[in-house]
């Protein structure tokens, strides 16, 4: 499949999730069960294509440590620029990061295979389109015009293949900073589902159906990797 092909799942994703949060206004409990099964998916590619890869990549221990260390810096880095302007602007610079990040994580992945690229593609798809659900709703506090929020939020959403875009570099690398790079995206991964999909989905009172979202969408992520060996 395309690289280009995988990476546009994403930006499609925001697209129909910005659209749907507008016209539908979905509530609380379905973006919090849209985000608990988008956890289980994200966690599962992350446990079943990165991990292994770092783990028997062959590296030194220091590219691992280095290339995991970064990829929390830049996590904390989106979620600090949120806090340090407060509104539209912090709000709109911690996603693009966290978005810039996703695109260097599905760089990395399409770079370490096929297989694992369609995986964290399917993943990230998830994430994005709950992110679409949600940010429309925020940006709506200051935005009144619905097609300007769309518009807002596809144009961030553009930030993803910039991200795979730096990201395909990496392929010229020697097999040790490419594992630190994996490391990179995969505590990149374990932080989107830890601290930014699984925390704000439990910003609504959990009910079982709600909870057991995260395990069905673990499970369909490992279907899937059967289906596409």
């Amino acid at each position: 499949m395309s690289s280009w092909l995988l990476i546009s799942f994403p930006v499609i994703a925001a697209l129909l999730g910005s659209i749907v949060a507008t016209a539908l206004r979905p509530s609380a409990r379905v973006v919090s069960g849209v985000r608990h099964f988008a956890a289980g998916v994200v966690f599962a590619a992350a446990a079943g294509e990165i991990l292994p890869d770092v783990v028997h990549g062959g590296a030194p221990v220091l590219p691992t440590f280095v290339g995991g260390s970064l990829g929390v810096i830049l996590m904390l880095l989106g979620k600090k620029a949120e806090e340090w302007s407060p509104g539209p602007t912090g709000l709109i610079a911690a996603i693009g990061i966290d978005i810039l990040v996703d695109g260097v994580v599905l760089g990395i992945s399409i770079l370490a295979g096929e297989k694992a690229g369609l995986l964290i593609a399917v993943a990230l798809t998830l994430e994005i389109l709950s992110l679409g659900l949600v940010l429309t709703t925020s940006l709506g506090e200051y935005i009144r015009s619905p097609v300007r929020i769309v518009v807002s939020i596809v144009g961030l959403t553009l930030l993803l293949p910039l991200g795979a875009l730096l990201a395909t570099p990496a392929s010229m690398l020697p097999p040790a900073i490419f594992t630190g790079l994996l490391a990179l995206a995969l505590m990149a991964l374990l932080y989107l589902v830890t601290e930014e999909l699984l925390v704000e989905a439990h910003e609504v009172k959990d009910t079982p159906l709600i909870t057991s979202m995260f395990f069905v969408g673990f499970l369909a992520l490992l279907i899937l990797e059967e289906v596409v060996k």
